[in-house]
């Protein structure tokens, strides 16, 4: 089932089942800002990742003393929501709560809303983790939205540019079976201070920037005008797309991170978790807002 939020200059649908995004048309131009999951590149649109972001070594992990499986980014992303009642006309709420099925593979009980605020141009998505369970409750949780180059021509040297603002970077790189490495890179602006997206640039798979380097981040086209923005206060952001010839880049404020090569400790002790006493919630949220009309 899903749900539309409209004003004046845009139209958003997100589907029940994972609360995912499916749809960001301007009302001005007919534009689908949204990758419309074509699963030639990647079937996927806007997944929410929980309990985990990226990939957990050897698709296992430990807690409480037993080992369980886990698959890449998590659960929630294939689970169906309830619709949430009594929300603001802006506004669209979705409700996961744990059952069997999910304890069978994550054995903390939770209750998880994603909303989304649609104001004048601008996106909100918000998201609600709340423990039900007596213990703490471990976890992560990402955004995976991603989003089609305007006039995309697969033979063009550059499809966009990433607009951080002028500063120094470093990215974590994917070394083996989704996880990160030892390795740190330093990513290339030009002088504009910008990252040109290239037919290498993901050639080693996600760029990941941590250690809150940057909170926002902008996807320009490519002749460098204003195309949308992320807002977050995100730890990390990855920066993906599947092949040079895709036509769409993903921009993911992540609250987590894929484990490192070789870990096989329990789960806390990951690297970038979030730990919630019982009863208590956490609340993050990123913005996107749309320059290109």
């Amino acid at each position: 089932m899903e749900q539309t939020l409209s004003n004046n200059l845009l139209t958003v649908t997100i589907d029940t089942h994972g609360a995912e995004l499916q749809s960001i048309v301007s009302k001005t131009t007919g534009h689908q800002y949204l990758w419309q999951g074509d699963k030639t590149f990647w079937g996927r649109r806007s997944p929410v990742l929980f309990p985990i972001v990226g990939a957990v070594w050897q698709g296992r992990y430990r807690m409480d003393g037993r080992e369980y499986e886990m698959g890449q980014h998590g659960f929630a992303r294939d689970c169906d929501f309830t619709i949430m009642p009594d929300t603001p006309d802006d506004e669209a709420w979705f409700a996961l709560e744990s059952d069997e099925a999910t304890l069978s593979r994550y054995p903390r009980r939770f209750r998880l809303e994603i909303g989304y605020r649609l104001q004048e141009a601008r996106l909100t998505v918000m998201w609600r983790v709340i423990n039900l369970d007596d213990r703490d409750m471990t976890f992560q949780i990402g955004a995976h939205p991603a989003f089609n180059y305007p006039e995309f021509n697969p033979s063009d040297p550059v499809h966009g540019y990433f607009c951080f603002g002028p500063r120094d970077l470093h990215a974590e790189v994917i070394e083996a079976k989704g996880c990160v490495g030892s390795e740190t890179v330093s990513l290339s602006l030009d002088g504009h201070d910008m990252l040109p997206i290239e037919a290498t640039t993901f050639s080693r798979d996600a760029i990941i920037l941590d250690d809150s380097q940057v909170r926002r981040v902008s996807l320009l086209d490519k002749h460098r005008a204003p195309y949308l923005t992320l807002l977050f206060s995100a730890p990390l952001v990855g920066l993906w797309s599947p092949s040079p010839s895709a036509p769409f880049v993903c921009i993911e404020p992540w609250w987590g991170r894929c484990d490192r090569v070789g870990f096989d400790g329990d789960f806390a002790a990951r690297e970038h978790v979030n730990n919630l006493a019982p009863g208590n919630t956490f609340d993050a949220s990123y913005m996107i807002i749309f320059d290109n009309f």
